[in-house]
């Protein structure tokens, strides 16, 4: 289909959600939609992995970093194959996020498709204002139990803690007492 983004899964990737990365990896797409279709879970990956391929209808989109001729040009549907035991449905609403490698948009996994109540639900409200900042942590700050709820908070304290040692890295080394 012309109309749909397909995303490849970094599974390999130790991480998944909207913080990951020693200290935060610039976000590539940042959206909201809905699960439209989820087919039964295959075993084409052999043994690496166990791809569950779903289509997201895009809602909304809140970021699209240009990736040349791959960037994100206004599709409709969104198709990537890491929804195994994600414990999503279809029509569920959900907030996706994405990086990218070599030069394309990549998953890493279910933990960055989250399924929201609405589409201005509290964890839209804050990505949206982590993207607007320039992904600053300390801006989305007061957010961390939102985001524990999803099983990012901590992801969310250590991006915000290593931030700070960049801005101070004074601070944040032990003086010797002579």
């Amino acid at each position: 289909m012309l109309d749909t983004l397909d995303v490849g899964y970094t599974y390999w990737w130790p991480e998944s959600g909207p913080f990951i990365g020693n200290c935060g990896q610039e976000l590539s797409l940042v959206f909201s939609g809905t699960i439209k279709e989820l087919e039964a879970p295959t075993n084409e990956a052999g043994p690496l992995y166990t791809p569950q391929k779903g289509i997201i209808a895009v809602e909304k989109v809140f970021k699209i970093k240009e990736l040349g001729e791959n960037t994100y040009k206004n599709q409709r549907f969104f198709v990537t194959d890491c929804f195994y035991k994600s414990g999503l449905g279809t029509g569920d609403k959900v907030l996706v996020i994405c990086y990218d490698y070599e030069g394309h948009y990549t998953i890493p996994g279910s933990g960055s498709i989250l399924k929201i109540d609405s589409f201005d639900d509290e964890a839209v409200a804050s990505i949206r204002k982590y993207i607007d900042t320039d992904e600053d942590p300390e801006e989305i700050g007061k957010d961390v139990g939102l985001w524990a709820t999803y099983g990012h908070g901590r992801a969310l304290e250590d991006l915000i803690e290593c931030r700070k040692e960049i801005e101070n890295p004074d601070e944040s080394i032990p003086m010797e007492v002579e």
